[in-house]
């Protein structure tokens, strides 16, 4: 599930949440800051929740179950990375791409209460924009280790899309 931070992919993966395990770097980032100081700031530690997220994925890549991943979609090293796992494990990726708009994306941040700095919203809207420029243009880049990909716009995401998996066999 990728889009940008406020887009609603949270709200999304929780309506699908009982059909698949789902993998969400909050709750890797709340593990962590549980475990820290208070006083201790989370870029220090950003590193190593970032490996320990990357490991829950992979662990959870492994398991013949269906998975949703939590990711912005913004990283192609991330892409990459995601797509060498499901690769190595015989698994199919489907990529969900919520295209909501940033004003819109902006706009559930602050209905939610979870708002990214400026800095790193932009990082992941320039990352997003160059993901959909590949989608409309031939789609190869944006298609690199997908087995599909689903673009959702504003509609289609509050239209209730279903989401259905099928029993994996290894």
């Amino acid at each position: 599930m990728a889009g940008l931070p406020g887009s609603g992919k949270s709200t999304l993966l929780k309506a699908w949440a009982p059909l698949a395990t789902v993998v969400d770097p909050r709750a890797t980032r709340a593990a962590h800051q549980a475990a820290m100081p208070s006083w201790l700031p989370y870029r220090i530690y950003q590193p190593w929740a970032r490996l320990r997220h990357m490991h829950w994925i992979r662990t959870e890549i492994r398991r013949a179950h269906p998975l949703l991943v939590h990711d912005c979609g913004s990283r192609p090293w991330m892409r990459r990375w995601l797509a060498g796992n499901a690769d190595r494990a015989g698994r199919p990726l489907h990529m969900v791409l919520l295209d909501v708009g940033f004003q819109e994306a902006l706009s559930g941040q602050q209905a939610r209460q979870r708002l990214t700095s400026r800095r790193v919203f932009a990082t992941h809207r320039r990352g997003l924009a160059r993901l959909l420029s590949s989608v409309d243009g031939d789609g190869s880049a944006a298609m690199e280790g997908l087995t599909s990909l689903v673009l959702l716009d504003r509609t289609s995401r509050d239209g209730g899309p279903r989401a259905q998996f099928d029993r994996l066999r290894k």
